[in-house]
């Protein structure tokens, strides 16, 4: 519709937005291709951009696997003091932080996303954030406190009704709660999410609850 509309602004908008959806997804090459496309948009066009470029670089840079790139890509958007997007950004960081087993960073960049939320009333990623606390936690051996976060990621998804999130919430619990040798409840957690998708299946986050409730059977 904006390429319909010849309208540049929202152009970016559609396509920085899909690049985030792409994310979610677990498909970073094509968020890199549409935020290639939004950048050569916004320098033709003299936009400002509604999303920092360098946290949706940043989380695909994580999703292929360089996460030092991607921790310093990130850490560069983030001292550019973005305020809309920067509990995403913050996230991304603690994503991967903890990836690269810097938990104790990654806990302070999830709590840092969760204060400037509540700074700007925008609690679009407060689920993520409170499941990426857990899985730092976790990494701390703080295995009550990590459960704790994850509990409050899974109640949040759920008041939201926001089925992506609350998957990768119950995910994380249901292999916390295998681990310590509750794996039928654990199954009991995460069958129902993952039986509510119809499609999808494809995807990354599906794949590792499918994956996770065959070991838990």
């Amino acid at each position: 519709m904006a390429k319909r509309i010849a309208h540049p602004f929202s152009l970016q908008i559609a396509l920085l937005n899909a690049a985030i959806l792409h994310l979610d997804r677990g498909e970073p090459e094509l968020a890199l291709q549409l935020l290639a496309t939004a950048e050569a948009l916004v320098a033709e066009q003299r936009l400002a951009f509604i999303h920092e470029p360098r946290f949706l670089r940043g989380a695909a840079l994580s999703a292929q696997g360089a996460f030092a790139e991607a921790v310093a890509c990130l850490r560069e958007g983030l001292a550019g003091r973005p305020v809309r997007s920067r509990p995403y950004g913050l996230a991304r960081l603690a994503e991967a932080l903890a990836r690269q087993g810097q938990h104790g960073a990654a806990l302070r960049a999830a709590r840092e996303g969760l204060q400037a939320q509540e700074e700007t009333g925008e609690g679009q990623w407060d689920a993520e954030l409170h499941r990426l606390e857990g899985i730092a936690l976790l990494g701390l051996n703080r295995v009550d406190d990590s459960q704790n976060a994850l509990e409050e990621a899974l109640r949040i998804a759920r008041d939201r009704q926001a089925k992506a999130y609350e998957l990768r919430a119950a995910t994380c619990l249901a292999r916390l709660w295998g681990e310590r040798g509750r794996r039928p409840e654990a199954r009991e957690l995460l069958a129902p999410i993952y039986g509510w998708f119809t499609e999808g299946f494809d995807t990354a986050d599906l794949k590792e609850a499918k994956g996770l409730l065959d070991e838990l059977t």
